[in-house]
């Protein structure tokens, strides 16, 4: 019996070799992520204290510098109506354009930020790549686009480089504006007039493959998965805390990405600016669409409760989360159903949940409004603690409540007032507690969380806002003088 004993504890050396990369892998993620997330965490919270004043109402009286605001821009009052008071010729790089099919987040951002610039007056030049699946969406034709050639979808820096330099040497541009790295550091080190968009960074991808261990379900390859996804990531880190310094500068989307410029990644405050992502607003409330999408997609009359999510289908926006807490949440209350948009490998897993999971697979641009309208509360349960889902916005212009996980991106800048939804730690348990909080709470209440997130997003996630911000940050890099806030014309 001793003998069976001790051959049961016995490992075998690639067992062991095993836990212990798995030992180390987990300990780097610690000490390079964790420490991070707690400082963002706690700056974040005396960030979103400081800038509480009520939307749209100037951060109350908030004067001086616009180079030295740490909170977002959005808070401020901007003339959003009113002519800008002058024209600017405005260069953008984007690495893909969209076109008739869903873009994905960097694309969208480009495409509404300058659409919303060029309606304003301004002339707005994008230089990209040749478009994916047709000519390119219809709101791009007020703008210049300058197509490299080639294949299609493939960016090539150098070649819209050149471009950029034949029309700028006809007639300088005022501002430069590159969404990520589309415009690579070593071009971008002599443009004193550029400023480029932060959706993400290595550093916050590093932390997500912690998230993403942590919530491996067990039937998921923990050790390949993992190891693959961190070759080369640290050092990664490094050579984007060594080049972004290169970038005049910066605007980061959330105000914990802000932080992380700051603090991490050692940029001077001056150069560092907050303006949260704004959409269309043809996202709005709208019963009747929701009722008759219900209708059209079979969801029972007599359901309790409706959930949505909506989104890449793959494990790093936190599916395998969602379809374990959701599978514990349907032996309880059969009349709750999870409607899902999108596609990817955990369709077929949210299949075999059926007919209390209405796995739709990838639905055009146009019918986003209606499922927002159709579901009592949007569920997104992201490991990527990076950047801003516009779904996520798209919702709460929509009314619908939205349920998301507790990063610092997300917490300190769309579920900044509890009112608006829920927060959950991105594990199975917490995901569950908060399915249930929102199953109790019931389809009136969880209205009423809606319509005030409604009046938060409509007063902060604008297009028209953020072109107003970007627009001033321009004007700002092209002229000392309109770096004071406020400016007659603001009021």
């Amino acid at each position: 019996m001793a003998t069976v004993g001790h051959s049961r504890l016995k490992k075998s050396p690639t067992m062991v070799s095993s836990l212990s990369s798995v030992r180390t892998i987990i300990i780097c993620l610690l000490v390079v992520a964790l420490p991070t997330v707690v400082l963002l965490h706690r700056r974040q919270e005396l960030v979103s204290a400081a800038c509480a004043g009520a939307p749209g109402s100037g951060k109350a009286g908030w004067a001086g510098d616009l180079r030295r605001v740490h909170f977002s821009w959005n808070h401020l009052r901007f003339s959003e109506g009113n002519s800008p008071p002058e024209t600017l010729k405005i260069a953008a790089f984007s690495r893909k354009w969209p076109t008739a099919s869903v873009p994905g987040g960097m694309e969208r951002h480009a495409l509404t930020l300058h659409s919303a610039l060029a309606r304003r007056g301004h002339r707005v030049h994008v230089f990209t790549s040749p478009p994916e699946g047709g000519p390119p969406v219809e709101a791009a034709t007020m703008l210049e686009l300058h197509f490299i050639e080639g294949p299609a979808g493939q960016w090539r820096p150098n070649d819209a480089w050149s471009l950029f330099k034949a029309e700028d040497d006809r007639e300088p541009f005022d501002v430069v504006h590159s969404e990520s790295v589309a415009l690579p550091h070593p071009l971008a080190r002599d443009l004193p007039n550029l400023a480029v968009s932060w959706h993400g960074n290595a550093l916050e991808s590093l932390q997500s493959l912690l998230f993403q261990a942590v919530a491996q379900s067990p039937e998921e390859p923990f050790l390949s998965g993992l190891t693959s996804g961190l070759q080369g990531q640290p050092l990664k880190v490094v050579q984007e805390i060594a080049f972004f310094k290169d970038y005049t500068h910066h605007v980061a989307t959330t105000e914990s990405n802000g932080e992380m410029l700051r603090d991490v990644y050692q940029i001077p405050d001056g150069r560092v600016h907050v303006i949260n992502t704004g959409i269309d607003e043809e996202f709005s409330p709208d019963e009747n669409l929701g009722r008759s999408f219900r209708e059209e997609i079979g969801v029972p009359a007599n359901a309790t409760l409706v959930m949505g999510v909506a989104g890449r289908l793959v494990r790093d926006k936190g599916h395998s989360l969602l379809h374990r807490a959701f599978s514990r949440l349907v032996k309880d209350h059969p009349g709750v159903y999870l409607v899902v948009v999108g596609s990817g490998p955990w369709a077929k897993r949210y299949g075999e949940l059926r007919p209390q999971v209405m796995a739709l697979g990838a639905v055009p641009s146009a019918k986003l409004k209606a499922f927002y309208n159709a579901i009592d509360v949007f569920v997104n349960p992201t490991l990527r603690p990076q950047g801003l889902d516009l779904m996520l916005m798209e919702a709460m212009q929509c009314g619908t409540p939205i349920m998301a996980t507790r990063f610092p991106s997300i917490k300190g800048t769309l579920i900044v007032d509890e009112e608006f939804g829920h927060l959950f730690a991105p594990n199975v348990e917490a995901l569950a507690e908060a399915l249930e909080t929102a199953v109790r709470e019931g389809p009136r209440r969880l209205a009423e969380r809606g319509r005030a997130g409604r009046n938060y997003a409509a007063s902060m996630f604008t297009a028209r806002k953020m072109a107003a911000a970007y627009e001033r940050l321009f004007l700002c890099i092209k002229r000392e003088s309109y770096c004071s806030y406020p400016l007659h014309f603001d009021l």
